[in-house]
């Protein structure tokens, strides 16, 4: 494998700020990034990144290769969370195995928000369409994984099932309608609409905005993440040895399932590389919210440590550049 990819993306300023923050924490730095500017750093990164989804989307046509690749992101988010649950509950009770299913089913926005810009300084173009596979993939995995603890719940305690139940309705409102998914799909509409012929009016007026302050942003971002990831090493503790192993592994084996479909469909390079990143991550903000609604026995200090202080970790500094150097070895 060419390791220069991970070399370019150690050297990354928004990595090395990660990095910088995870240091301040083991270091016992009194560094922080005030409330509530991360929450509006995400809000940017997601404007910006579903903007630019929406521009390219203008640009492009909605071909069959377009279809497949949304249709293989869509069936990654059904199938992931099903055989995962089934290894995790070798180990674990089913609240608990319902929950990391579901976290590992779901994807992270801000791995994929890395990616692209990774992908960017490579200069490997990418579709915006993926965005739209990113926002696709985020439910899926919570519906599952709430129906396998419904499903199993019964058989593990008498009562289970009583607490299984919950208000549809708002479960999946909460699926859908999450501000990170709406911030995301409304902001890709909004490109697509705002960029009419002649031209790409939209794009020229928010182009400072959008583009021109995304690094430092990204930056800043992920060195507050670095913050959190390394407070959370903590509760890896907890976490042990087998569900340590899982946080690493079963993306892995995610990326190469993602691999071999982005293969078999014809799937461009760029494209591939950020179905990988998806199918790899682990959503660590939108499954949270839900799975706290779902699965209220689940313990949080187990599905979150792990997408956060392993998994976001992992793909940020290796995974990455390790899909990406994959991609262009059988892309060729």
């Amino acid at each position: 494998m060419d390791f220069t990819f991970i070399r370019d993306n150690l050297s990354s300023a928004p990595i090395l700020f990660f990095c910088l923050g995870v240091a301040a924490v083991l270091l016992k730095s009194d560094l922080e990034i005030p409330q509530p500017i991360p929450k509006l750093l995400s809000l940017y990164l997601l404007l910006s990144i579903g903007y630019k989804g929406g521009v390219e989307l203008r640009h492009g046509e909605i071909t069959t290769n377009v279809v497949l690749t949304l249709a293989a992101a869509m069936l990654m988010a059904t199938v992931v969370p099903l055989y995962s649950f089934f290894i995790l509950k070798w180990k674990l009770r089913v609240p608990d195995a319902a929950a990391i299913a579901a976290t590992y089913g779901s994807v992270s926005a801000v791995t994929f928000i890395t990616a692209t810009s990774y992908l960017h300084k490579q200069s490997i173009p990418y579709g915006g369409h993926m965005v739209a596979a990113m926002a696709l993939m985020e439910s899926p995995a919570i519906v599952v994984g709430v129906l396998l603890y419904r499903l199993f719940s019964a058989r593990e305690a008498p009562g289970a099932e009583t607490r299984a139940k919950l208000q549809w309705g708002e479960l999946l409102r909460d699926a859908f309608l999450n501000g990170a998914v709406f911030l995301l799909v409304g902001s890709l509409i909004i490109g697509i609409l705002s960029n009419v012929p002649p031209g790409d009016p939209g794009k020229t007026a928010l182009e400072p905005l959008v583009y021109d302050l995304f690094q430092g942003v990204l930056a800043l971002f992920l060195l507050d993440m670095g913050l959190i990831a390394g407070r959370q090493l903590r509760a890896l503790k907890v976490a042990g040895t087998f569900l340590v192993s899982f946080a690493l592994v079963v993306p892995l084996f995610n990326a190469g399932l993602a691999l071999g479909l982005s293969k078999v469909i014809g799937v461009g390079p760029g494209d591939a590389v950020l179905l990988c990143v998806l199918c790899a991550s682990a959503s660590y903000i939108a499954v949270p919210a839900a799975v706290r609604l779902a699965i209220p026995d689940a313990n949080p200090s187990l599905y979150v440590s792990m997408a956060l202080a392993v998994t976001f970790p992992f793909n940020i500094v290796i995974g990455i550049p390790l899909y990406t150097s994959l991609v262009a070895k059988l892309w060729t």
